[in-house]
């Protein structure tokens, strides 16, 4: 019999009903620590004596092989139940065939597919739960080396090789054959290996990050093998939830936030997804830490990582501009640590029926970045040439053209729209080779760019393929709002409340929406009455004055009496209605470009009343969803009704007049 391969760490046991069983266990991803405990008697009602086990957080199995636990107390004739943890999964039985003093080994079922499961032993009339584990079942082959091949390897899943599933190291790009096998003539320049994990698959995670990656260790001529194991799954209804700009950085009370008001808010939406048995998926998009903070406030990538593991579902990452190394001057070597932490900075998979590519569009330009000096942290919006050129043959392995892509970056294809003359909107591309990224697409005809960096929400439609949807920051305007003495109220630098995506998938149909944090997902604009928005600094300021206030505060330092109405729609695209009627009469809604003025009085009011300068980068944007109507008095109730383009109404009866405050909504 050939070894099983352990990885070893630890978890706590609780107690149920006088049995032990796995904490904190996740109904999603697929990968766990593992758990064990070293007392002499972990659970007072333990009758079986059974202690000191050790439950690892993976098993790599061979079919007809064995199992083997650390543990004492097992006898030879116990029996071990394998039942999966997905509802309705099988159940296996294995009896115990050999123990030692610290050890216990039973065969692996027949039958038996990868998976997790919870292990349970029983003897006669006592069980004791175990906890859980992640069983792959594993392909015994030794691939015979090929001249010029320098990695090689077997994608399997339940031992059995898959065809057609996309590897590359970063340049090239082949497809496992009918067996499941591949080679590559790597150069090994990434330092890794990696598939695009085909639809209906995933692979076991390391915390919450998937692994479909290794990393190779080898010179460019060393042949190196390696595998990739798949866990079957059903995913091809999903929902993917892009959550940009996480910007964690120990500062501004940002761990507190996100722990007490981002993260129970992201899990409930996992959760309330996930409740079925749909597949779950959090893609982030970039600077989940700030540069400037990772070695101020000893918080980098590596303390970013328990954090993401706190989410309810696998993470895939996405690096950011934020996400470099500040004492590296050039780009390449600035990622190094992102590469050691995280894994490759670009790559692709797929859920079900979806394509889905990660890139990286950052070039850090980093000048005076030394060891022990942060450097000046500048960058361009670009897409390297090799990494355009490896995306080509990615995109050319995929054979059916109508295949939905999906393509996550951090910095924009387009800029923050404007409107022109006739209120129509103007866009203009932002990323350096956006037509050349827009050029590798034109055969795909439904294409969908997911952005973040800005912190603000926008919608781009100017190719008839390709969508783009900037997607506002989970940290909001860089956790400043919701700081400890601040407004409270997590505002984005357009007036969106923090948030992130919500995108639901069913087949080849794509559905979305952006979701407001601490808020019902139904809640999608903001209305303000604009003759009670007057921002000065008695009110919002009083330790300033009007003239340090005026110029942030614009057009809204002086009162208004013109009964209009200000309607912000951060979800906006080209598809959705905005109406409004007073006394059932409906009112000219005409779209403007205005700055949200609840931001203005979140933000920059209490920066000039700290005796602060705003950030410029912080202040709030003039942003295009925003839609203006006058009313006939200054005291009617309007009805507005907002419709997205999936047909979904959201409204608000507006009674008027409607106070400006920090808190309204």
């Amino acid at each position: 019999m050939k070894p099983v391969h352990m990885t070893q760490s630890r978890r706590r046991f609780i107690k149920i009903g006088g049995l032990t069983t796995l904490a904190g266990l996740s109904g999603i991803g697929l990968g766990f620590s593992s758990c064990g405990n070293d007392d002499d008697s972990f659970d007072p009602d333990n009758n079986l004596n059974i202690k000191k086990v050790v439950i690892p957080s993976g098993l790599d199995v061979l079919a007809g092989g064995e199992m083997t636990l650390s543990g004492e107390g097992f006898l030879t004739g116990d029996l071990i139940t394998l039942t999966s943890t997905v509802s309705g999964g099988a159940e296996y039985s294995s009896t115990v065939s050999s123990v030692t003093d610290n050890s216990v080994s039973f065969p692996v079922p027949e039958e038996f597919t990868s998976g997790v499961y919870r292990l349970t032993v029983t003897r006669g009339e006592e069980s004791l739960v175990l906890g859980s584990v992640l069983i792959n079942l594993v392909a015994d082959t030794d691939l015979p080396d090929i001249e010029g091949m320098t990695v090689k390897g077997l994608v399997y899943s339940d031992g059995r090789g898959i065809p057609g599933v996309v590897v590359s190291d970063g340049y090239e790009v082949t497809v496992t054959d009918g067996e499941g096998r591949y080679y590559l003539p790597s150069l090994k320049k990434t330092g890794f290996v990696f598939i695009s994990v085909p639809g209906n698959y995933e692979v076991a995670n390391n915390g919450n990050a998937p692994q479909f990656f290794k990393r190779l260790s080898g010179s460019p001529q060393t042949v190196e093998q390696q595998d990739f194991s798949l866990i079957g799954v059903s995913n091809e209804n999903h929902v993917v939830i892009p959550m940009a700009d996480w910007h964690l950085a120990d500062r501004n009370n940002d761990l507190d936030q996100f722990n007490s008001k981002v993260l129970p808010d992201v899990n409930a939406t996992i959760d309330k997804y996930a409740a079925d048995g749909t597949r779950v998926y959090v893609l982030t998009l970039g600077d989940m830490t700030w540069d400037a903070y990772w070695y101020n406030n000893n918080f980098g990538l590596n303390e970013y990582i328990p954090y993401m593991n706190k989410l309810n579902s696998p993470v895939f990452n996405l690096i950011g501009n934020h996400d470099y190394d500040p004492y590296v001057a050039n780009d390449w070597g600035a990622e190094d640590k992102y590469r050691a932490v995280i894994g490759p900075t670009y790559y692709s998979f797929n859920l079900g029926k979806v394509h889905y590519v990660v890139l990286d569009d950052v070039e850090y330009l980093n000048s005076g970045g030394s060891e022990g000096n942060v450097g000046q942290r500048n960058y361009n919006e670009v897409i390297a040439s090799d990494q355009l050129e490896w995306l080509k043959k990615d995109l050319a392995a995929i054979t059916d053209k109508s295949t939905p892509v999906v393509v996550a970056m951090h910095t924009p294809l387009y800029k923050n729209p404007s409107l022109d003359s006739g209120g129509n909107q103007a866009d203009t591309i932002d990323l350096l080779n956006g037509s050349a990224l827009i050029d590798c697409l034109k055969e795909f005809p439904t294409v969908h760019v997911l952005s973040g960096h800005t912190h603000i929400n926008y919608t781009v439609e100017e190719e008839s393929n390709l969508m783009e949807h900037n997607t506002a920051a989970i940290c909001a305007t860089w956790w400043w709002t919701g700081r400890n003495g601040y407004a409270g109220n997590h505002i984005c630098k357009d007036g969106s409340p923090g948030g992130y995506g919500i995108w639901k998938i069913n087949g080849t149909d794509l559905q979305w929406s952006y979701k407001s944090i601490g808020y019902d997902e139904d809640y999608q604009f903001r209305a303000y009455d604009l003759n009670k928005v007057h921002i000065n600094a008695a009110e919002f300021a009083p330790d300033a004055s009007d003239a340090d206030l005026a110029p942030y505060a614009g057009v809204y330092a002086t009162p208004a009496s013109a009964n209009e109405v200000l309607i912000n729609v951060w979800g906006y695209d080209s598809q959705w209605k905005v109406e409004v009627t007073e006394n059932g009469n409906p009112l000219e809604v005409t779209r403007v470009k205005v700055k949200d003025p609840l931001h203005i009085v979140s933000y920059e009011a209490f920066r000039v009343n700290a005796g602060a300068v705003p950030t410029s980068s912080f202040v709030t944007n003039t942003t295009a969803h925003f839609f203006k109507v006058k009313a006939g008095a200054a005291d009617s109730t309007l009805e507005i009704r907002v419709t997205d383009r999936f047909g979904k109404e959201y409204s608000e009866s507006m009674e008027r007049p409607k106070a400006f405050t920090l808190n309204m909504s």
